[in-house]
């Protein structure tokens, strides 16, 4: 009697024309990307309003590039026209069009000053903000060029080509973009993937007790200064941010304000929240609450049963994004796979922690609820190109 074959497992969708295809993960990213639009909606319908006379500005804008985004992705990764091998060949020429790009923005008119910070880039009716794109490179670029190094990888000079690439897309991210943020989650997204083509615990280690170390002293050292009365410059704009973060009431009128509203409207929140729409935070006094401090208000209107759902759907996002790395039918998918993953965990993770107040403000958007073109649109590429590996993977007795 011939042995049957063990079927594959059903994890996202299977069929003999398309191989596999995650559809758990369009799922969570289409959940993610519709409670992202209701929150956006409630949370900025009132500012929308009062400023320029359309309550749905906001809401259309993101819904349109959104939709747009999403659609581009699914088609692109569900085309057999498309193999996600091609961005080894072009993924230098990302690298090199990241820093082109952020050169523009600090030493080009094209730069655009918004909100204090010269972060985007106007290219005629075109807007964004060339950071996002920095991201995308050491996704793509990083796996390629650990692939051409291959066991030079192990020597001193190998590492060193690696490290740069990463000073390079997070320096350029810093100082020609004046995004700090973005720069810290360019260089930690490139050592870890550092770190998963080279594993060597013991240094990793050493380094992540030096840093927490350093930061600890650091919190314990300002916070004694400031108790004996020691002289904190008030002129620079990172001294401060530190400050309000060791003492947002004393500091409230140097940005303080803003995180001390946060931390109220997650306390009126309860666990189940005030309601949909009924936010009072919203209203004025958290600015700019449709941004980086979105969490603070699904928190007051959702309570923080909205607040663990936000989180558990982003578990499974990265479950699913594991999932694909783990299973990618080569170590070039599956390092950016990972690199993907890293990017989004870090930053929910540092979104939160800024929301809360455990760490100094960021500026740090959360994915796919935030509001922000440049961001959901770079999202959903990473998107599509997770899925665009998820379509090659082959399981056991699948021809």
């Amino acid at each position: 009697m011939a042995k049957k074959k063990k079927k594959p497992a059903r994890f996202g969708f299977l069929s003999s024309n398309m191989g596999y295809y995650d559809f758990d993960l369009v799922a969570v990213v289409l959940l993610l990307t519709c409670f992202g639009l209701v929150m956006l909606y409630s949370t900025s319908a009132y500012v929308a309003e009062k400023d320029v006379g359309n309550d749905m500005l906001y809401f259309q804008k993101q819904a349109m590039i959104g939709g747009a985004s999403i659609f581009l992705a699914l088609a692109v990764s569900a085309s057999r026209k498309f193999d996600y091998h091609i961005l080894y060949y072009i993924s230098f020429g990302i690298f090199i069009l990241a820093l082109v790009l952020m050169g523009m923005v600090k030493y080009t008119p094209l730069g655009v000053t918004i909100n204090g910070a010269r972060r985007w880039l106007q290219i005629g009716p075109i807007q964004f903000q060339p950071s996002e794109i920095a991201k995308i490179a050491a996704v793509t670029y990083m796996p390629c060029l650990v692939m051409k190094l291959g066991r030079k990888i192990r020597t001193f000079k190998g590492m060193a080509q690696l490290f740069a690439v990463g000073l390079a897309l997070g320096l350029g991210a810093y100082i020609w973009t004046e995004n700090l943020s973005t720069g810290l989650i360019i260089g930690a997204i490139t050592v870890l993937m550092i770190f998963m083509a080279y594993p060597k615990p013991k240094w990793f280690l050493i380094a992540a007790v030096v840093l927490a170390a350093l930061f600890i002293g650091a919190r314990f050292g300002l916070q004694a200064m400031m108790a004996s009365g020691g002289n904190l410059s008030d002129s620079s704009f990172r001294i401060n941010r530190v400050l309000v973060w060791l003492d947002p009431e004393q500091y409230s009128q140097n940005g303080g304000y803003q995180i001390m509203q946060a931390l109220y409207a997650i306390g009126s929140g309860g666990f189940f929240g005030k309601g949909l729409g009924n936010s009072v935070q919203k209203l004025g006094p958290v600015p700019e609450a449709q941004n980086d401090m979105i969490f603070a208000i699904v928190c007051e209107e959702l309570g923080v049963f909205g607040g663990l759902i936000i989180l558990a759907l982003f578990g499974y996002l990265l479950y699913r994004l594991f999932f694909i790395a783990q299973n990618a039918p080569d170590f070039y998918g599956s390092m950016m796979v990972s690199g993907i993953f890293f990017h989004i965990s870090l930053q929910v993770i540092l979104n939160v922690c800024v929301v809360l107040n455990w760490i100094p403000t960021t500026g740090i958007t959360l994915p796919f609820i935030s509001y922000g073109g440049t961001s959901i649109l770079f999202l959903m590429i990473e998107m599509g190109i997770a899925l665009s590996v998820s379509r090659q993977i082959k399981f056991q007795g699948q021809a």
